[in-house]
């Protein structure tokens, strides 16, 4: 799975968790939380669904690697490589 692939996987996610947003639109450097008015429940409910969709064990503590689109997309591409 490539960059984009990953990109849009996050942003599918988020979109179906915060449906009234536009995480297409935000900067990858942006905190999705205030750029999206994201709450902790919703970056777990993110954390759940990339977990599931990718097949991986995202642990709880690693939740604020997945903050903003670029930190998500590069956490995910290393816990895929490695």
């Amino acid at each position: 799975m490539n960059r984009d692939d990953l990109r849009a996987m996050v942003v599918n996610a988020i979109s179906e968790i915060a449906p009234e947003t536009d995480p297409a639109a935000v900067a990858e450097s942006a905190d999705l939380r205030e750029a999206l008015d994201l709450d902790s429940m919703d970056i777990f409910n993110l954390v759940i669904a990339l977990s599931q969709r990718l097949g991986i064990d995202i642990p709880d503590a690693d939740a604020p690697n997945l903050v903003t689109l670029a930190g998500a997309i590069a956490y995910l591409e290393k816990r895929l490589a490695g």
